[in-house]
């Protein structure tokens, strides 16, 4: 049949995950740091997800298309949202245990020590249980994965304190960390969020993601962004209240 259906211009596309996460029918995903239309009977043609696209990728036409089917799209989202309840972490390997990880203090007078601050492990979004023990009443780090690369003192200025939840809403799926976050959220009284991004467009996307998690979540919980440019200073910091 003929009907309206979303069209992406992978040209334009910058892979930040903004569509994603406003798709409410779960139609849309960053694959290889592009969005991507998963199933032509997941979009309604409504067109939802052009509002929060910087660069303009995303349009509405007119074509020969599977028609929208509600059924399929409810299947669908109860599968994603079974998908993070699960305890068990996504594979087998060993390196992915869950640990927490406790260091003696230690003093010098006059020596500066360069120590890891990392009190968790694993640290991707991906891979962290929402029932992890280390995250009951935490101050939660959510964090890009390139800001530590940027920022030379990342551990003693942003991690020390906080468990790490470290991912890329450019080569990941943002519609996966907002379920994930969310469960996480509802599940622990996160005791506060302090999210650490880029000052690249597609960065922005884990900050939306996260805000929106918290709002799902029903948690009151302020959130202290701090935009991390690519030379290495801290850019912006400001305080979001949900």
């Amino acid at each position: 049949m003929k009907r309206k259906i979303i069209r992406i211009d992978e040209e334009k596309c910058n892979g930040c995950g903004n569509c994603v996460v406003n798709c409410l029918e779960g139609a849309l995903r960053i694959i290889d740091g592009k969005a991507k239309l998963v199933n032509e009977s997941f979009c309604d043609g409504l067109g939802a997800c052009i509002g929060e696209c910087p660069t303009g990728a995303l349009v509405i036409e007119e074509r020969e298309a599977d028609s929208f089917d509600e059924e399929a799209v409810k299947k669908h989202l109860e599968e994603e949202k079974k998908s993070t309840v699960e305890t068990a972490l996504p594979c087998g390997c060993p390196g992915t245990a869950v640990k927490e990880i406790r260091r003696e203090e230690k003093s010098s007078c006059n020596l500066i020590e360069h120590r890891s601050q990392l009190k968790n492990w694993p640290v991707q979004i991906h891979l962290v249980p929402p029932n992890a023990p280390y995250l009951k009443g935490a101050k939660l780090l959510v964090a890009a994965d390139c800001t530590p690369c940027a920022f030379a003192d990342f551990h003693n200025r942003f991690l020390k304190g906080r468990v790490l939840l470290l991912g890329c809403p450019k080569l990941h799926d943002a519609e996966f960390y907002r379920l994930k976050l969310s469960q996480i959220f509802k599940e622990n009284k996160i005791e506060s969020v302090n999210v650490v991004f880029m000052e690249v467009p597609c960065c922005f996307g884990l900050v939306d993601t996260v805000q929106r998690a918290l709002g799902e979540s029903g948690a009151k919980v302020p959130i202290d962004l701090t935009k991390v440019g690519i030379n290495g200073e801290v850019l912006e910091t400001k305080r979001v209240d949900i």
